[in-house]
């Protein structure tokens, strides 16, 4: 599962990011963003969102809400990852899969290789130096029950099994998306043919400080510092 990751961009990469959905000079509508090195689920997150009206830049909740969901949300399950194998048919997901689709960009990712004395974190980026991984996601936009006018938007991260570099350290990744896929991806030209794992020169990793294993550490650069092990 990818529980943590990192939003760190600079205005410029973010432009250009949002320059790849919008052929236009219009600036990224939501500017200057907070770097983040330590985001956990329930967290803000920046996503691109494939709506009826077009395409949106946003905020959104990280841990998907489906429409139909009762409940406070402090009650709903576990839901910040959907995977591959199952996301059509699971009823948390189905319908935003087939309906509601968006794409992360996230600096970075952490994942945990199981060692002998403990959990040890590994932190991932694009091998080939791009300031931004683009990764499938689905969103909802899920009304208050106990406050009609209150519309919460939430995303999740789809993962699918890991290629042969990322399975030395974990049995899971994010479905990476290349950038003549966002378009199939979104639209919902494609679905689970475009759910697979990236090419095996797709990430590089390194070891970081133990500190990111509890979602209480600072959220600072510090956090994804090369050690060694």
């Amino acid at each position: 599962m990818c529980g943590r990751f990192t939003q760190y961009f600079t205005y410029a990469e973010l432009h250009e990011f949002w320059s790849m959905f919008i052929k236009s000079d219009a600036p990224a509508p939501l500017g200057n963003l907070q770097p983040r090195y330590h985001i956990c689920p329930t967290d803000p997150i920046v996503a691109v969102l494939q709506t009826k009206t077009g395409l949106s830049l946003e905020r959104v909740r990280w841990g998907l809400a489906p429409f139909w969901w009762k409940q406070p949300l402090k009650k709903l399950p576990a839901t910040f990852n959907a995977r591959a194998e199952t996301v059509a048919e699971k009823p948390m997901f189905r319908e935003a899969f087939k309906q509601r689709r968006c794409i992360i960009p996230a600096s970075g990712y952490y994942e945990w290789q199981d060692r002998a004395d403990g959990k040890q974190p590994w932190y991932f980026t694009a091998k080939n130096g791009d300031p931004i991984l683009l990764i499938a996601g689905l969103w909802e936009a899920w009304k208050n029950p106990e406050a009609p006018h209150d519309t919460v938007r939430s995303a999740t991260m789809v993962i699918t099994e890991p290629n042969t570099f990322v399975a030395t350290l974990h049995d899971r990744m994010p479905v990476l998306l290349t950038r003549e896929a966002m378009g199939d991806w979104l639209s919902g030209a494609k679905g689970l043919e475009l759910l697979k794992p990236a090419p095996e020169d797709a990430v590089q990793a390194w070891p970081v400080a133990r500190a990111v294993n509890s979602s209480k550490a600072p959220d600072e650069p510090g956090l994804i510092e090369k050690i060694v092990l």
